[in-house]
């Protein structure tokens, strides 16, 4: 007696050598039940494969690559997981990234807000762009394309006195080891002729900004007097500046401030590479096409404070602000 091994057969997915066989016979107008026989299967195997994996434009005949692709595709996404399953660390993140925080900080910060919980930043992109889209336009925004460094060489030289050179700058401030080094900057807007200073001490990554009615010399020491005469004398070592004609009053802030000035090599703007990340953050609140004149100091302390209390990796996911007080306190 012949055994029945129908209970037993085992089901096989329709492989690239079937949909070839497939898209062969259906070029020659075969029917579903003359393919079925050729590749040994059941005839609505066939017209499910036709139904599931047509091409998305009708008219279109059935190509066995495209159609195999589809099913690979379906397949993977059918046994994919939820990047984020709880929906405690969803709506933290969401909340978070709303705020401004990158997904770096959410994944530092989550650590220590929600004991126990763990997500790596490259989850938090993943959750965020396959999804959860609506957060995208949270994220930072970059450049579409990075410019190469030393662009601006043609540019005419500005003549800044006395300077002494950032090879001569001790070497605990390029290793940050102490706080009172500072990076100074302006911010300027195609709008008018304001600008912003910007202040950004390198241990702490702590930053100060102030409105400039104008970007000169005078107005930029001015600034820096008055912002910094009331630090600590122990937080008041180094500033480094650039050489834009608006820094050529450093020996006078020197002077008043009993600090020690050194300059970046010409256009080499990105030795002082902290306050020009600093800048790329605060243009996401100020970008160029704003008028900086327009914006008052109230609006300009909010976005000082909002930086400032924004973790850092680099400061264990501390904030500056808090960093900086502490220095402050220890510095008193």
């Amino acid at each position: 007696m012949k055994q029945d091994t129908s209970k037993t057969r085992k089901y096989h997915h329709l492989g690239k050598d079937d949909r070839d066989i497939i898209a062969y016979l259906l070029a020659r107008n075969a029917s579903d039940s003359e393919i079925a026989i050729e590749i040994k299967r059941h005839r609505t195997t066939i017209w499910r494969e036709k139904t599931r994996n047509r091409p998305q434009i009708r008219d279109v005949r059935y190509l066995a690559h495209r159609a195999h692709d589809r099913a690979v595709r379906r397949k993977q996404e059918a046994h994919e997981k939820p990047r984020v399953e709880d929906i405690k660390i969803r709506n933290y993140i969401a909340s978070k990234i709303k705020q401004g925080y990158s997904p770096e900080q959410v994944a530092g910060t989550i650590q220590l807000e929600i004991p126990g919980s763990s997500v790596s930043h490259e989850t938090i992109y993943q959750f965020i762009y396959f999804e959860a889209r609506e957060l995208i336009g949270f994220l930072r925004k970059q450049h579409n394309r990075r410019r190469k460094r030393g662009s601006g060489m043609n540019k005419r030289a500005v003549k800044v006195p006395n300077r002494v050179m950032i090879a001569e700058r001790p070497q605990v401030v390029t290793e940050k080891k102490e706080y009172g080094h500072w990076e100074a900057d302006t911010m300027v807007s195609r709008a008018s002729k304001a600008a912003l200073q910007v202040i950004y001490e390198r241990k702490s990554m702590y930053l100060r900004l102030k409105k400039l009615e104008r970007k000169t010399a005078e107005e930029m020491r001015k600034g820096l007097t008055r912002g910094m005469c009331r630090l600590p004398e122990r937080l008041r070592k180094t500033i480094t500046f650039d050489n834009g004609s608006e820094n050529a009053e450093h020996e006078k802030v020197d002077r008043v401030l009993k600090t020690k000035s050194y300059f970046c090599n010409p256009y080499h703007s990105w030795e002082k590479g902290g306050i020009e990340n600093a800048i790329g953050l605060i243009r996401e609140y100020l970008p160029k096409r704003i008028d900086i004149a327009k914006i008052d100091n109230k609006e300009i302390r909010k976005i000082q404070r909002r930086l400032n209390n924004r973790p850092r990796k680099s400061l264990g996911y501390l904030t500056p602000a808090k960093v900086f007080r502490r220095a402050v306190a220890l510095a008193a």
